[in-house]
């Protein structure tokens, strides 16, 4: 899709995946709410089909191709989320589909990869390297490229989230969404303005990965970005229609230091008795560091996934 998607579109997507993506819960907490001040809404999109938010996205995606195009399969490129949603929206289609995987990827995410059917291919763990092995691989089977986040249908079907969380919650002060390469958080940005509510959209960034923050101040992503982040899922460059979106939603940005993430995430563990990864752990981070502009709200947390290697827990490092 090569304009921005409108805001009606998400509930297009709603429309389209209804059935197929799962309609997650909504955690409530009496020990999280006192320690943040303010009432808090946890959409565990963590128990997704496939671990995480992304099934939406990439359903919506597959589902969107025509007859055609869809025999010919999708590849994209993936550290892992994206990869595994879009394995399994394609299995459940019957295509091929192709994910290139950037070396040193966390193996639980490389595991759920495999299977669901895809076929992997294998690159240096740069952006440049995973975009143009991604480029090669349609010259060899003809498959349709569907991006991680800067697609206009995976946009749309992420934001399928909030428009259930909005419902769900029964209105919102404040959303707040983790950000890397701004899927998520466009579409969040798309459903808030088509929900029409007024509810503020703030992002959840790490420190060792702020592109996001910088695109915000200064209109673009920086040119030297080299993410160095526990969060291995918020490591993707912002993409340029994403930032367009969040520009046009009024985003705000919450800088997280990984041991702030760490201890969200292993709060969560304790409290909720939920698992879920870095890079689902630092919007609750970012919520307990922003806690007093917060106080008193209805806040909304997307809890993004849940694809943690057991056998490699970051505290444990």
């Amino acid at each position: 899709m090569a304009q921005l998607p409108a805001a009606a579109e998400v509930f297009v997507a709603a429309a389209r995946i209804a059935g197929r993506a799962t309609v997650t819960p909504v955690l409530r907490s009496r020990t999280l709410d006192a320690e943040a001040g303010c009432s808090l809404f946890l959409k565990a999109e963590h128990l997704q089909r496939s671990g995480a938010f992304k099934f939406r996205g990439a359903c919506n995606a597959v589902s969107a191709l025509d007859r055609e195009a869809a025999a010919r399969g999708v590849v994209t490129h993936s550290s892992g989320n994206h990869g595994a949603a879009l394995a399994l929206a394609s299995r459940e289609r019957g295509i091929p589909c192709h994910v290139v995987v950037p070396e040193g990827a966390v193996g639980a995410k490389l595991a759920n990869i495999s299977r669901h059917g895809a076929t992997l291919w294998r690159c240096a763990p740069t952006q440049a390297a995973r975009e143009a092995t991604c480029a090669d691989v349609p010259a060899r089977t003809g498959a349709t490229i569907v991006h991680p986040y800067e697609d206009g249908h995976v946009i749309a079907g992420q934001g399928t989230a909030v428009l259930e969380l909005l419902d769900q919650a029964g209105g919102l002060d404040v959303l707040v969404v983790p950000v890397g390469g701004g899927g998520l958080a466009a579409g969040s940005g798309l459903a808030l303005a088509a929900a029409g509510n007024g509810c503020r959209l703030l992002l959840a960034e790490p420190a060792g990965a702020a592109d996001t923050a910088y695109a915000l101040r200064h209109g673009a992503p920086p040119d030297d970005f080299a993410p160095d982040t526990f969060c291995d899922g918020l490591r993707a460059r912002l993409g340029q229609p994403n930032l367009a979106l969040l520009r046009e939603a009024g985003a705000e940005v919450v800088v997280v230091e990984d041991a702030a993430t760490l201890a969200a995430m292993r709060m969560a563990w304790q409290v909720l008795k939920q698992t879920i990864e870095p890079s689902s752990a630092v919007a609750l981070a970012a919520v307990l560091a922003h806690a007093p502009s917060l106080a008193g709200q209805r806040v909304g947390v997307i809890l993004t996934g849940g694809n943690v290697d057991l056998e490699a827990l970051p505290w444990l490092a």
